[in-house]
């Protein structure tokens, strides 16, 4: 039976731009391997850490809503803990209220991002106007 689950890693901050996507790709081909499908995946990018790990101040966070197995989530994290790259990661099982939570909070930000297009669209016709 597939659940819906949410995950939440922090890779090291030493990576290259080009090395935290290869990472997230990785775990991404991981989870299809495993019988799992993404829904959702968001880049939290660069964030100061609360307290220091491993003496690392900082790190790319990443957060991936996916639906799996439950036999797909231990392999999933024995990759993480191997993984050299991850200072922490999370995965939680999902219910009904935070599947809900998460679709409402991705179609706010997707809005919100698309009434920013359409104001950036508009302001420059604006500006020719009043020139």
């Amino acid at each position: 039976m597939l659940k819906s689950y949410e995950t939440v890693f922090i890779m090291t901050p030493v990576l290259s731009e080009e090395q935290a996507k290869e990472t997230v790709s990785k775990y991404e081909k991981l989870l299809a391997d495993l019988g799992a499908k993404v829904v959702h995946r968001e880049p939290w990018g660069l964030r100061r850490l609360a307290y220091p790990i491993q003496k690392k101040n900082s790190g790319f966070y990443h957060l991936m809503q996916f639906v799996a197995p439950g036999t797909a989530i231990g392999a999933l994290e024995l990759e993480f803990k191997r993984d050299e790259r991850l200072l922490r990661f999370l995965t939680v099982n999902l219910d009904k209220h935070a599947i809900a939570y998460a679709e409402r909070r991705r179609n706010k930000a997707k809005n919100v991002k698309i009434e920013k297009e359409k104001a950036a669209a508009e302001k420059p016709s604006t500006e020719k106007a009043n020139a």
